[in-house]
């Protein structure tokens, strides 16, 4: 909840600035992590990704995952909040509780080259969860995900059995929806998990707009026209220049 205490002073009062944690040094590395991790949770508030402390966010740091804690509105945490745990869930850093999605996150990173995590209870893509077992084809960006995007069964959240279902729903993807749940996206970055989060709810929202309309139903595209897209993107953006006199 928002209002833990330690020691019992309220958590707003036991800052101790950047780089420490319960009064203990945390390396730089770390501590910019952190502030990394709550920038990202405060932005799927802002954006509309979740509500109040639904969702969850983690990035990895070596052998430790910082996660955000259990029931804490982002915009209160603080640098002495750090939350990390190691790849069991052994909790080496912080003494606020971690996420209970906590589970679903380390699946992620031991079965995945994954750096960090990005949870949402995004509108679109859960309404979308509830209709279908995958995501139609209905724009050449799935194949930024791996391809087409699968729907995990349904499991309790904070369960073994939600990971491993989001887990096999991820199988070759790097996002995915979860049944009458929510999103869940990973990539090397922070800001690479969250761009696939945001580019899954757009999706599913153009799915949604086009499928209201009576009478009519959307063109979808193959799997071999997202598969082309997908050589193309690989390509995308600016590229490295090359050495001079190459």
């Amino acid at each position: 909840m928002a209002d833990q205490r330690r020691d019992g002073r309220d958590v707003r009062d036991s800052a101790q600035g950047a780089g420490t944690a319960e009064g203990r040094a945390v390396p730089d590395g770390t501590a910019r992590a952190w502030a990394a991790l709550v920038a990202t949770a405060r932005r799927t508030v802002a954006d509309g990704l979740v509500v109040g402390t639904s969702g969850n966010v983690s990035v990895r740091v070596g052998d430790t995952v910082l996660v955000t804690p259990s029931g804490v509105p982002y915009k209160q945490l603080l640098p002495a909040d750090i939350v990390g745990v190691d790849l069991t869930g052994r909790q080496v850093l912080g003494t606020l509780t971690p996420t209970s999605e906590l589970p679903m996150h380390l699946a992620v990173y031991r079965a995945t080259g994954a750096r960090a995590v990005v949870h949402t209870h995004a509108v679109h893509a859960t309404a979308v969860s509830t209709l279908v077992r995958e995501l139609p084809l209905i724009h050449y960006m799935a194949a930024d995900l791996g391809g087409p995007v699968r729907v995990a069964p349904y499991a309790t959240y904070g369960t073994e059995e939600l990971a491993e279902n989001t887990l096999q729903a991820l199988t070759d993807r790097t996002a995915c929806l979860l049944q009458n749940h929510g999103t869940i996206a990973y990539g090397e970055t922070l800001d690479q998990a969250y761009d696939r989060t945001a580019q899954l709810e757009w999706m599913c929202r153009v799915w949604l707009t086009a499928s209201a309309l009576p009478g009519l139903s959307p063109t979808l595209l193959t799997e071999a026209q997202v598969n082309q897209a997908g050589d193309r993107l690989k390509g995308y953006g600016q590229q490295p220049s090359s050495p001079s006199g190459a």
